[in-house]
């Protein structure tokens, strides 16, 4: 892992050419600074002092971005030398110690290890330009201060750079990161979206197509015997096929794109659309019966999807695979959850053709899969099993709001109303109603809750 350090480091390193130029210039101040005499004011040839200086300062200039402190105790080595070598001292003679403070104060580890060695150049430099023998002009004072702050400047302007580096850096870094994770949360979003519609297709498909093969085994068998009954099933199959064509395209209708022209939604189904369906098992052979316990109440849209799945596709799987032509529905209704039970007596072995034979083996299914991870998805569980005394059971517990504490249900109808000619009680036909305009306001943002649900809690 590369530290900011050597981050810096490496960023601060230039092509030649402009670590060429920057020891060109360096070179070039020194040899300024040599040619100057007291007073400031006249220039001179530079003597040959003064390009020693300059070379031996400017010569550690290339090392100081792989070794910083070494080309910084060079180079202040070198300002020493500004006195000894009858040189006047003034911030062009030590240029380089200046360049190599600000490379240091740019690449050092830590920010006490470089106020440390700047400032110790910056004394050095201050007691090396002091005239130790003579007076102290006021000249001479304000040549040492310069001297002595330029390095400090050098390091302090270094420091600043680094930390505004190291934002950048961490600003890009958090950039990236969020950019990683939307990227995730996208294909995490469409994977759920994917699960979910292939769920929604084997509910749909699986229910309408099971009927349709029921139905047209059913008119094969009467072909020759009973053609009126024929043209009755055959009848059944045409409404069944086109109702699977029809939720089959309001199902892929969920792919369409963004831009695309919204086709008309219905209402998700819930147990208001119960005895359509039961209906159409009847049709398909299938006697259903429906049992209600306890007092019905609306469901949010969720629970409300769930629950008719699953008795959708319990309903299938008893058309598909139980010995029996009947099945036991049964609704039971509590404080805090409903309690949904489907139940066939059949042995558990698959139909037979009409032939006799047995239909050719097939992979296993997801229908068992798909309604364990509904019932998780809105917070209840799902068991599926065989009974001791025969048959399949199913029994899903889902959560419902709690009821409220009141002697009249919504629309003046009293708890408790026994049920009226048709079989169905005031008190459930106003909770379907209740039920089904909740779904019609919220289809659109809830239709798809219990989806993304599941496939953060149920895989």
């Amino acid at each position: 892992m590369t530290t900011p350090a050597e981050s810096t480091s490496s960023r601060a390193r230039g092509p030649w050419w402009r670590e060429a130029a920057i020891t060109a210039a360096a070179f070039v101040l020194c040899l300024l600074g040599g040619a100057l005499h007291d007073g400031g004011d006249t220039l001179s040839p530079p003597p040959a002092a003064a390009y020693v200086l300059a070379v031996l300062s400017c010569a550690a200039l290339p090392l100081r971005h792989r070794t910083p402190l070494a080309a910084l105790a060079a180079t202040t080595a070198s300002g020493l030398l500004v006195r000894p070598l009858d040189l006047l001292p003034s911030p062009l003679t030590v240029a380089p110690a200046v360049i190599t403070a600000y490379s240091f104060a740019l690449t050092a580890r830590t920010e006490r290890r470089a106020a440390g060695a700047v400032s110790l150049t910056s004394a050095a430099l201050l007691a090396a330009s002091a005239p130790w023998f003579g007076d102290l002009s006021w000249q001479d004072a304000s040549r040492m201060g310069a001297v002595a702050a330029f390095p400090l400047v050098a390091g302090v302007f270094g420091h600043s750079v680094r930390n505004r580096r190291a934002y950048l850096d961490a600003v890009e870094e958090r950039a990236r990161r969020a950019e990683q994770s939307r990227e995730s949360e996208a294909r995490r979003r469409v994977a759920e979206e994917r699960v979910r519609i292939a769920r929604e297709l084997h509910d749909l498909v699986a229910h309408q197509i099971t009927l349709a093969n029921a139905q047209a085994t059913v008119a094969a068998h009467l072909f020759d015997t009973r053609p009126e009954q024929t043209r009755k099933s055959l009848r059944d199959l045409v409404e069944t096929t086109g109702h699977a064509l029809d939720e089959l395209r309001a199902t892929v209708g969920l792919l369409r794109q963004s831009g695309d022209t919204p086709a008309p939604a219905e209402p998700a189904p819930g147990l208001d659309r119960l005895p359509p369906l039961v209906e159409s098992f009847r049709r398909a052979g299938l006697e259903v019966s429906v049992h209600h316990e306890g007092t019905a109440r609306p469901l949010p849209p969720g629970v409300d999807l769930t629950a008719y799945r699953i008795v959708q596709e319990a309903l299938t799987n008893v058309t598909k695979h139980a010995g029996t032509g009947s099945a036991r529905v049964r609704l039971a209704w509590q404080r805090d959850r409903v309690t949904l039970t489907v139940a066939d007596d059949g042995g558990g072995s698959r139909r037979t053709t009409p032939t006799g034979s047995a239909p050719p083996s097939r992979p296993p299914g997801y229908g068992l899969i798909g309604m364990r991870e509904r019932a998780t998805a809105v917070g209840g569980h799902l068991s599926a099993g065989s009974r001791p005394e025969g048959g399949f059971l199913v029994t899903a517990h889902l959560p419902v709001p709690p009821a409220k504490d009141t002697t009249r249900q919504p629309g003046g109808v009293p708890t408790g109303t026994p049920p009226d000619a048709d079989g169905v009680s005031a008190v459930r036909r106003t909770a379907d109603a209740a039920a089904a305009e909740a779904r019609t306001a919220e289809a659109a943002a809830d239709g798809g809750r219990a989806g993304d649900a599941r496939a953060e809690e149920g895989l």
